[in-house]
């Protein structure tokens, strides 16, 4: 679906007759953006601060409403930084490793105090409801999203801010890029609208990622390459492979010139390295057992955190959608 206006942004939920999807959620990067679009000062009835709740259960409420899901799958970082990836990238999210001591020694990620604690009853909340998260030790719920996705033969819809997932897009699979304020301001990528947004193709994302950087995952770039040149160079000769091969080659070029393909040359087995961290694995076996509903434990723990209300509204809404099957 080729998303209408400016930069691919369009209407999060399916026209009513189309196929309906498997929602593959970015969890961590939902209950984030949760937890920081709502105050710490609010609280469950012990004192216990519930906002990550409160932004989370709404959030999955409406995307349930929107894109009428045959299945809803949680996806979870069972490992965040994976020990594989910082042994070929050394900065590999260092800067996200805990500031403690006892943080370091646990390859902990920083994150607020309460966060944790929430999260933790985020899935155990939506286990209760039916839906069981999944993830595979030593992997990050990147490479679980781009396995269900790939192994899918049904329409999928990824839910994330993650812009590194932009790379799973394709005829059969969309990105709800979690950005731009409210839901209705999220864009929903299709191939034509990523080509239209970023200037690659889906298929060429990791590779413009790679050349120039990404801070917020620790990949360093190549000296001298920023946003516009990357993509110049992506769009030029067609990849990362063929990048390289012009830069040894013919390095006079357009776009290339002697100075990029010196510091393309300067260590292009690191630039390699970069490429395998930042594609997403896609051949894991990743269970699809649904856990069975126990509204009485739901009920207790929606009580127990104060979200009665937010926990009934979803509720509803995946009893509308069982309804359509």
């Amino acid at each position: 679906m080729r998303c209408p206006g400016e930069r691919g942004v369009c209407q999060t939920s399916v026209m009513p007759d189309a196929p309906r999807p498997v929602l593959l959620l970015d969890s961590a990067s939902l209950y984030y953006r949760a937890f920081h679009s709502q105050p710490e000062s609010l609280t469950a009835p012990d004192g216990r601060p519930n906002n990550a709740l409160r932004g989370f259960l709404p959030t999955i409420t409406r995307l349930v409403a929107d894109h009428r899901p045959v299945d809803v799958v949680p996806c979870w970082d069972n490992d965040w930084r994976p020990q594989w990836r910082v042994d070929l990238i050394s900065t590999y999210k260092a800067h996200r490793v805990a500031d403690s001591e006892e943080g370091r020694a646990a390859g902990a990620e920083a994150e607020p105090e309460s966060l944790g604690e929430q999260a933790r009853a985020i899935f155990a909340l939506l286990a209760a409801a039916g839906i069981g998260a999944r993830g595979v030790d030593g992997y990050e719920a990147d490479d679980v999203i781009a396995s269900v996705a790939a192994q899918e033969d049904r329409p999928v819809v990824v839910v994330s801010g993650d812009r590194d997932l932009v790379q799973v897009v394709d005829a059969r699979v969309s990105l709800l890029l979690t950005v731009n304020g409210g839901m209705d301001k999220w864009p929903l990528l299709d191939p034509d609208s990523v080509a239209e947004r970023f200037g690659v193709s889906p298929a060429q994302y990791v590779d413009l990622a790679v050349l120039r950087g990404d801070p917020s995952d620790g990949l360093p770039g190549v000296a001298g390459i920023g946003a516009k040149t990357a993509t110049a160079l992506v769009t030029a000769f067609g990849g990362l492979d063929e990048v390289l091969a012009v830069a040894e080659a013919t390095p006079a070029r357009k776009p290339m010139t002697p100075r990029l393909a010196g510091s393309l040359l300067a260590d292009p087995d690191a630039v390699l390295r970069a490429r395998t961290v930042a594609l997403a694995v896609t051949d894991l076996n990743v269970s699809a057992q649904r856990p069975a509903a126990d509204p009485d434990a739901f009920a207790r723990m929606a009580e127990e955190w104060g979200v009665q209300r937010q926990a009934e509204a979803l509720m509803a809404a995946l009893s509308a959608q069982t309804a359509d099957e």
